[in-house]
C-alpha cells in the first residue's frame, strides 16, 4: 500500500504517442485524498490516455506523476486499481465457470465480508454460470472480481455501461461511503451522468488531450442554476452540455486535432504494440 494519504498529483504532464501524435500535454492536477474526481470530455480528449499513466500502465516523463508520493510506475504500487477495457475484455468471465470460483480466484476467501458485502450490492445471484449471463450481469461480476482487494487508489474507465440504473446507483453509493470511511481516492472517466448529482468532489474537464478546467465539483457548479434546467439535465448534466458544445466549436473538424486516437492508448490500429485490450509484449522478429 502506499506510506502516505493517496494524494494524486499531476505536473506539467506531456505523453506523445510512437507515431508522434499528442496523448497529453502540459497537465497539472492536485487531487486530495478521499476524493472522488470525474474526468469529463468528448471521445478522444485523452481521458484514458491519462488514466492509464497515472496507473503506470504507460511511462511518463520522470517526476510527472505521483500518487501517495510515489511514482506510479517506478515503484509499482500495491493498491491502486485500475479497471478498463483490458480488464472488460478478459476472456475467463465468459468461460464456463462459475461466481464463487471466480472471486476466489482473485482473494474472496481472504476477505468474506467485503466479497458478501459486494456480492449484495451487486445483486449477484451466487449461481451463475458465466457463460449463461448477460452482459449486465458479468459486469456485475467482473466489478466484484475488481473491486474484492481493498484498494487505496481507484481508476475507473466508464465500467458501467452495461449496469441498469438501480445497479449503477447502488455501486456509486458504495464508491461513495468507501472514500468516506477510510483513507482512498477514485478518479471516474464516464459519459453517463445517471445518478451523479452529488457525487462527485472535484470535475475535471478535458479537451484534446489538455485539463481546459478543473476544481472542486461545488465551485464549478455555481455558474448553474440550481433549478433544474429545461432539458430536465441535473445541474451537472447542464454544466457538462455546455463544455461540450463549445469544446466542439473551438475544436473543429478532429482531423485537425492532430491528437492520436484513444484506441493508441490500448496499442491497436496502426502501432503494433498489442491488440484491442492486450498489454501483452510483442515477439521480436
Amino acid at each position: 500500500m502506499t506510506t502516505q494519504p493517496p494524494r494524486i498529483v499531476v505536473n506539467n504532464l506531456s505523453y506523445t504517442f510512437p507515431d508522434f501524435s499528442t496523448g497529453v500535454r502540459n497537465i497539472t492536477l492536485d487531487l486530495p485524498p478521499r476524493s472522488r474526481t470525474l474526468l469529463i470530455g468528448a471521445n478522444g480528449a485523452g481521458k484514458t490516455t491519462l488514466l492509464r499513466l497515472l496507473a503506470g500502465k504507460r511511462l511518463a516523463p520522470g517526476d510527472a506523476i505521483t500518487i501517495g508520493g510515489v511514482d506510479p510506475f517506478k515503484e509499482g504500487l500495491e493498491g491502486v486499481t485500475y479497471l478498463g477495457l483490458e480488464w472488460v475484455l478478459n476472456p475467463i468471465v465468459r468461460n464456463d465457470i462459475g461466481v464463487l470460483e471466480l472471486l476466489r480466484s482473485v482473494g474472496g476467501d481472504a476477505y468474506p465480508k467485503r466479497r458478501d458485502e459486494l456480492v449484495e450490492m451487486l445483486d449477484i445471484d451466487i449461481n451463475w454460470r458465466m457463460h449463461a449471463v448477460s452482459d449486465g450481469e458479468r459486469r456485475r461480476v467482473q466489478l466484484a472480481m475488481g473491486l474484492l482487494r481493498p484498494w487505496t487508489v481507484l481508476f475507473l474507465d466508464e465500467i458501467t455501461v452495461d449496469l441498469d440504473v438501480l445497479s449503477r446507483f447502488s455501486f456509486l453509493s458504495w464508491l461513495k461511503r468507501e472514500t468516506e470511511t477510510r483513507e482512498c481516492t477514485i478518479v471516474y472517466a464516464t459519459h453517463i451522468l445517471d445518478n451523479l448529482a452529488g457525487w462527485p468532489t472535484h470535475l475535471v474537464h478535458m479537451h484534446v488531450g489538455t485539463v481546459k478546467e478543473w476544481d472542486t465539483a461545488d465551485n464549478m457548479l455555481r455558474s448553474i442554476d440550481g433549478t433544474v434546467g429545461p432539458t430536465g439535465n441535473s445541474r451537472l448534466g447542464e454544466l457538462v452540455m455546455g463544455w461540450l458544445r463549445d469544446d466542439l466549436k473551438q475544436r473543429g473538424p478532429r482531423s485537425q486535432a492532430n491528437l492520436g486516437s484513444e484506441g493508441r492508448t490500448y496499442g491497436f490500429g496502426a502501432i503494433k504494440i498489442g491488440g484491442y485490450g492486450d498489454e501483452s509484449k510483442q515477439r521480436e522478429n
